[in-house]
């Protein structure tokens, strides 16, 4: 998945926009309008996502390296 981008549809995108607005008015108290929290949302999706699913396919690659190994203790 090298630099692929994630795409996500319009309503989860709204949905995002609107709790970017209302993080900000909640914890900075600080309006901001549409525009700047879609600049926000790209600039987590195109910089922070990746990292978090590279971790995500981290610990399930762990996850199910274990359970392999634990398959494996029980040969006769």
């Amino acid at each position: 998945m090298k630099n692929k981008k994630f795409s996500i549809s319009r309503e989860k995108r709204e949905k995002l926009i609107n709790e970017i607005k209302t993080f900000f008015y909640e914890e900075r108290d600080e309006k901001i309008g549409d525009l700047a929290a879609n600049i926000v949302l790209d600039f987590f999706m195109d910089k922070l996502a990746p990292e978090f699913y590279n971790e995500g396919v981290n610990d399930a690659y762990r996850y199910m390296q274990d359970r392999i190994e634990d398959l494996l203790e029980i040969q006769i």
